[in-house]
This record gives C-alpha cells, structure tokens and sequence, in this order.
C-alpha cells in the first residue's frame, strides 16, 4: 500500500512523540534535586539551613530509577549527599549554609601532631593513629599520613579536622 507523503510525515511524527520524552530524559531532573534538598533541609537554595545555591545546571546525572536517599555530610551539617542507590549509581554533595556556629579559624592541629584519622562511611567508622602534616583549624581539609604506613612509604591523605586531635576521611 503507497501512502501519501502527508500520511507518512504524520506517522513519522506520531512515532517520533511516543518515543520523544523516553529518549529526552535520559538525565536526571536537576531541578527535582534541588527540591529533595530543599524537603531535606527544610529551606529553600539560599537561605540559612538551606542549600548555598542550586545545583549546577552543567551537570549531567543518569535518570536514578530509584527514590534518591540524601544525607548529612559531617557532623557540621555543611553539605547534603544526594545518592541515586541503583548498582552504579551516582552521588553528589551539595554545599549547605551550616546552622552551626562558625568555628574559629585558629589552627587547633599542629604540622607533625599525632591524630586519630577515622575512616567513615554508610554504618562504620574505623580509626588509626597518623600525623598532620599541615596545620588546620576544625572543619578544614589538611594531609595526613596514616602512622602505619611510616615515613614516605605511602601517600598522604586528605582529612578533614573534626576537633582538637581527631580528623575524619568520609567515605561515599
């Protein structure tokens, strides 16, 4: 049966329709992130307790087929992790505005000092002594070197200053 090029155009475009939103979405809808955050934090992008800003529009997550799960990150709740909890599945930290107190920015590590480095992630901590090999004031990210690797036989990590003596290396 020949159909007239009209007849074929419409069905070309009736196809193209049905499979046009499939094949258009194949990212993750940046903007209902962004709304996750805001239920999570309880505060709209910009305000205190809220997201610093909304997510940036450059990203190009997968489609989650799974309800996102969001966390705290740290315990100065200055970021929000946003997972897709899919096999493979991708994860992101979004900056918050801390309702904590601002800490001093006064160095409370010492270059060369004896830390407890804890490993933390989803259900566990594990700690190890290490050594600062920078200065830092709590909530920022110095290098460290774990106390059992010894002297220049591993690489440094980065960790962040919890309190006075404790630094903390987060795991995804």
């Amino acid at each position: 049966m020949i159909r007239p090029p009209l007849a074929i155009a419409a069905l070309t475009l009736a196809v193209l329709g049905a499979a046009g939103p499939a094949m258009a979405a194949p990212f993750a809808d940046l903007a209902a992130i962004d709304r996750e955050v805001a239920l999570f934090t309880g505060a709209e992008p910009g305000e205190g307790g809220g997201a610093l800003r909304p997510v940036d529009r450059r990203l190009r997550l997968a489609a989650c087929a799974a309800p996102l799960a969001l966390g705290w990150n740290g315990p100065r709740h200055d970021a929000v992790v946003v997972r897709c909890p899919v096999p493979g599945g991708w994860h992101i930290y979004v900056p918050a505005q801390s309702l904590t107190p601002a800490h001093s920015t006064a160095p409370v590590v010492a270059r060369g000092e004896s830390l407890t480095v804890m490993v933390e992630g989803e259900g566990f901590a594990v700690s190890e002594a290490g050594e600062a090999l920078e200065p830092g004031a709590e909530g920022e990210w110095i290098r460290v070197r774990m106390a059992s690797a010894g002297p220049g036989k591993a690489e440094p990590l980065r960790a962040r200053i919890v309190r006075p003596g404790l630094v903390s290396v987060p795991l995804p």
